[in-house]
């Protein structure tokens, strides 16, 4: 009785490991592992519950939706030998119908594939297009830089058999650069502040020369004004009325006589 139940225990292990589920959102291929039909071709996809011989055929998952990875920093060197740190983000997925051709070609798993080969892969679309800018260059056109590395990685992934979703690039600029360009975006403030400066003593200046012309202008306009007669007006229309006690008493008022 126990022998029996031994072997119906081990049955039941079999039967249970040689069935497996492919989830919707995952491609499966059946791969054979022993005989001539050794691999894989595109009549292996598999989907739903597959069942198989655990001995000579096994059953691989691959994601069918994005999968983000966050790769390790790595540096680049820029044309004239500038270093630069990259620490790359990058969101892709297994084109439709494409996961025969790539177990065919790495047999591996998924995670395997992207964290292997296709690092690489991304390594070197930041070395193709960081080693035609020099530093200047990079600084000065950071977002075409970006665009021309997310086209090559899209190109490189697309032999792949792989699908480009977005790519973060973590591009960091060495520190000694970034000290170099804060350096140089102070003087260049310092020398606007002093410019300004400049300005607006020049703009103060001639403020005043202007104020003086205009006062001297109207002193001569003033005095070539002020006749006798005018002057004479003047001096009754503030007088309070009251004659001096002693001296002699002015003279108010003309002969009209004479």
């Amino acid at each position: 009785m126990k022998k029996l139940m031994t072997i119906l225990m081990g049955l039941s292990l079999i039967v249970l490991s040689s069935c497996t589920r492919v989830d919707a959102g995952y491609e499966g291929i059946k791969v054979n592992l022993a005989g001539s039909q050794r691999g894989v071709d595109s009549t292996n996809l598999v989907t739903g519950w597959v069942w198989y011989n655990p001995f000579t055929t096994k059953v691989y998952k691959y994601a069918a939706f994005a999968l983000t990875i966050d790769y390790e920093p790595f540096t680049v060197n820029a044309k004239g030998g500038a270093e630069f740190t990259v620490d790359p983000t990058v969101t892709m997925s297994v084109a439709p119908g494409y996961t025969p051709f790539i177990f065919g070609k790495y047999r591996a798993t998924l995670e395997e594939i992207m964290h292997g080969p296709l690092y690489n892969q991304t390594k070197d679309a930041f070395r193709i297009q960081l080693n035609k800018f020099t530093v200047d260059e990079l600084i000065n056109n950071r977002d075409s830089l970006d665009r021309q590395i997310e086209q090559t990685l899209r190109e490189i992934l697309q032999r792949e058999g792989f699908v480009l979703d977005q790519l973060t690039s973590g591009l960091k600029y060495p520190e000694e650069l970034v000290a170099s360009i804060n350096k140089k975006n102070i003087a260049i403030q310092d020398a606007m502040t002093a410019q300004n400066k400049i300005v607006e003593a020049e703009a103060i200046a001639q403020a005043m020369v202007k104020k003086a012309e205009g006062e001297a202008e109207a002193n001569r306009k003033r005095q070539t004004a002020l006749t006798p007669q005018i002057l004479e007006q003047m001096w009754i229309e503030k007088w309070d009325g009251k004659l001096p006690v002693y001296g002699e008493v002015p003279v108010l008022f003309r002969d009209i006589t004479k």
